[in-house]
Order: C-alpha cells, then structure tokens, then sequence
C-alpha cells in the first residue's frame, strides 16, 4: 500500500511540475511541446530575411535557426519569390490577360470582345453559373423578377429596352465591379466564368 501511495505522490509532483514548467511569465516564454507546430518555418513571399540568427533568442525550431529567419536556402539568391521574366504579362490557364480596366471606364469596356469561344459546352457552363450568382436578383429569365431582387427592387431586366444592345464587354465589366444596385462579382467568380455568363446572357437570356 505504502508503494501505490509513493507512486501516485510522485505522480502528482510530476504532473504539477509539468504543468509549471508550461508557465509563460515574464521574459521566461514556457516550455512548448512539438514546437514545430507553433512555429511554422514556410518561405515568406512579403519579406527576406537573411540572417540565419534572427530571432535566435525566441527560436525552438528543428533545424536550429532564428525563429525569424525565412529565406529560401535552395536558391543562389536566397530569394522566396523569383521576379517574373521581363516584359512579360501574366496571363491565366486560357490566355486571357488581368482585367485592368477602371470602374467608370464603361467606354473602353464595351469595346472588349469575348475571348472565350462559343460552344455548347460554355453554354451549359454559363446557364449552370447564371442559375447559381445571377438568377436570385435577376430571376431565371432574366427579367428582374428574382426572389432577391424583388426584396432589393430596381434590378435590370435584361431582355428589356436598352439592355438587349448591350456590348459583351459592357456586361462583363458590369459583372466585375457592379453598377447602381448590383454589387461587384469580381472577387467572387473567375474572369473565364464571367465571360461565359456572358455567353449565356448574349445568346439565351437575350435570344429573340
């Protein structure tokens, strides 16, 4: 009996003494288990710091470097991103170049042409999109009539008046930073998935 109760007393002291060592208090910052998971050692693209010392003071990591040290040491340069290669523009996976134009420019929008080529395959895509970000203001005709856009009032009926004549790159643009009481979708949908609502509007929406 008098064996247990050593044991589980030696237990007791352990355990309260692990938990005090984990006790962060002044410049002492604590006993940290598995550091590796608290301090994160991936390449910073935003900053370049060099000095394999850095942070030296703070570091608990594995390979025995600054807490705040963060180049890349499997590039001659140490650098965490490469520049781009010059005079060139990036383009996405279909060749299509950064959208750039500003919010007012509705003139020089409407001279864009769709670069993404009609088939029925984007169609599909275009109706799927529509459905999924445009019909609950503008309904699934189009006609403004959606279970949103009823509560907001005020939303474009596309198949009416002015709109039929629209300009791809006008709705586009529209599409991208918003106008009146649509909000910007640019954040929300890719530039190719916006070209293809276009499509959809263009060829199905505004069919007559």
């Amino acid at each position: 009996m008098k064996i247990i109760s050593s044991i589980y007393s030696i237990a007791v002291v352990g355990i309260s003494l692990g938990f005090v060592s984990c006790k962060a208090e002044g410049d002492y910052p604590g006993t940290e288990y598995a550091p590796q998971m608290y301090h994160s050692v991936p390449y910073e693209g935003l900053s370049q710091i060099t000095n394999e010392e850095e942070g030296q003071w703070l570091s608990n990591r594995e390979d025995g470097k600054g807490e705040f040290f963060n180049s890349n040491t499997n590039n001659p340069n140490r650098m965490n991103m490469r520049e781009p290669v010059a005079n060139t523009v990036p383009r996405n996976k279909d060749g299509i170049l950064p959208y750039r134009l500003r919010v007012a420019d509705l003139e020089g929008a409407a001279a864009i042409q769709n670069p993404i080529p009609l088939t029925d395959e984007v169609l599909a895509d275009g109706k799927r999109l529509f459905v999924q970000y445009c019909s609950p203001c503008h309904g699934a005709g189009g006609e403004g009539d959606g279970n949103a856009g009823m509560v907001i009032g005020g939303v474009a009926n596309l198949k009416g008046g002015a709109y039929l004549n629209l300009p791809e790159g006008h709705i586009f643009h529209v599409i991208t930073h918003g106008k009146g009481r649509m909000g910007a979708h640019g954040s929300q949908i890719t530039a190719d998935r916006r070209w293809k609502i276009v499509h959809y509007v263009k060829q199905e929406i505004q069919k007559q």
